[in-house]
């Protein structure tokens, strides 16, 4: 972790280049700097936050590091509440980086983003601590949403900003009425693996499907396709799990239900609310096929970030420390885009400098 502290720092200009341009208000407005008292400004701060969370340095050897470079002069007590104090920032930081970027179609005209969670836990641990849940680009693998909650929310498409024409792809745990319900309510669409013993489907004359007793009809090599409806859950059905009424359904979602068999001749099954119209059978199934970017993704964080390495488990700083390697992650993948053969000098000049920092420069004749 140290060769990558050491690279960061030295493309630490370029770095500056696309961060949001409002750091110090930012960094005000959620108190993570109220009064610039041990370093110089929200760059500084940002700087030194990042530098503890993707190293394996302490507290106390950051401030020390800090004092060497000019950056600051902390002790580790005052580093500690920096650190805790910047969550909220942080956050917001993430945000607008993500906020920046459009992503392209891959489908249609449709905006796909492929969705799952990580969970991530402190030395120590008994049981699942963090949950992060993360959307990323499939057209370029990058990262595009990203939550971090504590182990009491679970896997959902809730956990996701949802906008007209978005098609959200994930796993099992995502194959839920409920979920499917509140992107269907935002004029969205999912793919999912179907559990089928989590969600409940019916014909189109709402009568119970069931998809063991038409198993039969997947072929070796090619997609069967079922049409079906999904029974959204009551509005005002209780915590409790009980199963409801199907005539108690608040919606009644009209979805297909494909299955394919893999080479050892076993099923799987791929529950889609996209109509027909904007994706044949066989694009959703490559749109299912593609979801094992995100795990790729996981990989990358938790192998070369580190980030399954929590120095604490639930301490005040490890929400912070967990929202630094999420952010430098974010900030290394667009400086690996923007170094592409369009630019010689290997990132972009940002909006504002193009605007309004142009400089004329003659010589004499």
């Amino acid at each position: 972790m140290k060769n990558l502290e050491c690279k960061f720092n030295d493309t630490w200009d370029y770095v500056e280049s696309i961060l949001p341009g409002d750091l110090d208000k930012m960094a005000e407005k959620t108190h993570a700097l109220v009064r610039c008292k041990g370093v110089s400004g929200a760059a500084a701060l940002l700087r030194i936050i990042l530098t503890y969370g993707v190293t394996d340095l302490s507290l106390k050897a950051t401030a020390a590091w800090a004092f060497s470079t000019g950056l600051g002069r902390l002790s580790s007590v005052a580093l500690f509440y920096r650190i805790r104090d910047a969550r909220e920032w942080l956050s917001q930081l993430i945000a607008a980086m993500l906020n920046r970027d459009t992503r392209p179609s891959v489908c249609s005209g449709l905006s796909v983003k492929i969705v799952d969670a990580t969970v991530l836990v402190g030395p120590g641990a008994k049981g699942t601590e963090w949950r992060l849940h993360t959307g990323i680009d499939p057209a370029t693998g990058q990262i595009d949403t990203v939550t971090l909650t504590d182990a009491s929310v679970g896997e959902s498409y809730r956990n996701y900003p949802v906008e007209a024409g978005d098609v959200l792809v994930g796993d099992r745990a995502y194959a839920l009425a409920s979920g499917i319900t509140y992107v269907h309510k935002r004029d969205g669409y999912v793919v999912a693996r179907a559990n089928l013993s989590a969600i409940r489907l019916c014909r189109l004359d709402r009568t119970v499907f069931n998809p063991s007793l038409e198993a039969s009809g997947a072929p070796k090599i090619g997609v069967a396709h079922f049409d079906v409806i999904i029974p959204a859950p009551p509005e005002n059905r209780s915590r409790s799990h009980k199963p409801w009424k199907l005539e108690d359904a608040s919606a009644w979602i009209p979805a297909r239900l494909l299955a394919v068999r893999t080479r050892k001749n076993s099923i799987v099954w791929v529950i889609t609310t996209v109509p027909e119209s904007l994706a044949s059978d066989a694009v959703i199934m490559e749109l299912y096929r593609i979801r094992w970017q995100i795990e790729l993704e996981f990989k990358r964080l938790k192998s070369l970030l580190g980030l399954d390495a929590l120095p604490s488990r639930r301490g005040p700083t490890a929400q912070s420390w967990i929202l630094a390697r999420v952010l430098a992650a974010i900030l290394v993948e667009r400086l690996l885009r923007d170094s592409g053969a369009f630019s010689p000098w290997g990132y972009c000049l940002p909006k504002q400098s193009v605007a309004g920092e142009h400089r004329r420069v003659s010589s004499a004749a």
